[in-house]
């Protein structure tokens, strides 16, 4: 049909997107604790550090991400190839926008919510509410958990390394 091949620009969209958004914050990172440590003279991102963050999207997206992409693409709702472009578009216009704001967003976060509200527009129903409710209980915990995570490991590193 139309929309199969429409996704695939959708779908490079989306992926365009998500190396704008996820791949920055992970150089960034990166280069922000190279240059406080005084490995780098002045704040830039090496290129190194580029291929790399590239090289760990990748492998990590290989390894690990195809969880993932069975809960986005099967679990949530049945979508037809209309419904896929939707998404994919709705979470690329998403991810690029906010990418030139400077805002960063999860990617997981916006497909889950363009695969959500394409599924309830067809019907309500449509949309596995008790798999959604887990995406979005994820959403609600992950900055505190993360946070607080984040905070112990400090403390306990505190107390090993005394002047860090």
């Amino acid at each position: 049909s139309y929309f199969r091949k429409l996704q695939l620009l959708s779908a490079a969209a989306y992926s365009f997107g998500h190396g704008t958004n996820d791949a920055q914050k992970t150089m960034g990172i990166v280069s922000g604790t190279l240059f406080t440590a005084g490995l780098l003279k002045q704040f830039y991102i090496p290129f190194w550090v580029v291929l790399m963050a590239h090289a760990a999207m990748g492998l990590g997206t290989l390894a690990g991400g195809w969880r993932i992409v069975k809960t986005m693409g099967m679990r949530i709702t049945k979508l037809k190839p209309a419904g896929g472009f939707c998404a994919e578009a709705a979470a690329a216009t998403s991810l690029l926008g906010t990418a030139l704001a400077g805002i960063p967003v999860s990617t997981t976060h916006t497909i889950a919510g363009g695969i959500m509200g394409v599924g309830s527009i067809q019907r309500f129903s449509a949309v596995r509410w008790g798999v959604a409710k887990n995406i979005i209980w994820a959403w609600v915990l992950t900055i505190p958990v993360s946070g607080t995570v984040a905070a112990g490991v400090f403390r306990v590193l505190q107390r090993i390394f005394p002047a860090a």
